[in-house]
């Protein structure tokens, strides 16, 4: 048994949602007046996506954009204005391997990790006055999480039917530790998975002729399985 250290004035829970901009500076300065000082974000919220493009209203798509990235972007903001005066700090973003990758069933999905990717790392080269700011992605393959039971589907109103088997996927203990040693060590970019979605990244980086082909095959069986209820 563990006992914490922490007393009651070291917890602080807020209710957020990333889709109401509007609240994300109040948000900041409520943790400001608490604890003085933002150490780390971690930008971690978001949604997953299960439909093909032709099938899906493009309300989905925008409601996308607004939640994994215009939502996540607007938060970093606010913290970070504050990093800067501080001159110390680290935003760590969860992103994904579908942030490196493209996969089907996952367009608007993909899109959105995409848009974090770039943005990130743009960001990062407009710090360089600020050495101790680290700018810090992870991208998770498939853990075991309820993200695939809240994905959006071809509409906004449908919810995902069956959510499959999530045992093959990496626990999720074992992602948030490897996050951790990620955040500790500044390491710019984690790739975060098990075999075989780790190696499919390293031919999307460094051999894209061979994992176009090898995601197109793939791809075809996921599309079957999907449209079979699988």
């Amino acid at each position: 048994l563990e006992i914490s250290s922490l007393s009651e004035n070291d917890i602080l829970v807020l209710r957020l949602d990333l889709t109401d901009r509007s609240s994300h500076e109040a948000a900041t300065n409520s943790v400001l007046k608490h604890f003085g000082k933002i150490d780390v974000l971690v930008n971690n919220g978001g949604r997953s996506q299960r439909s093909l493009f032709v099938d899906t209203n493009l309300d989905v798509y925008n409601a996308i954009i607004e939640l994994n990235y215009l939502g996540t972007i607007s938060l970093t903001k606010y913290v970070l204005n504050h990093m800067i005066q501080r001159k110390k700090g680290k935003v760590v973003t969860v992103s994904s391997v579908m942030g490196i990758m493209g996969a089907p069933l996952a367009t608007g999905y993909c899109a959105s990790k995409h848009a974090l990717q770039g943005f990130f790392n743009s960001l990062r080269t407009e710090l360089t006055d600020y050495p101790e700011i680290s700018i810090i992605q992870i991208c998770p393959g498939p853990v075991q999480s309820q993200i695939i039971q809240n994905v959006f589907t071809e509409n906004l109103a449908k919810s995902l039917e069956n959510s499959g088997d999530q045992s093959h996927k990496m626990p999720t203990d074992r992602c948030a530790r490897l996050t951790l040693v990620s955040v500790a060590n500044d390491v710019k970019e984690a790739w975060i998975s098990d075999h075989p979605y780790l190696a499919v990244c390293y031919l999307w980086q460094y051999a894209p002729t061979w994992a176009w082909w090898l995601m197109n095959r793939m791809g075809k069986r996921r599309i079957q399985n999907f449209k079979s209820g699988i």
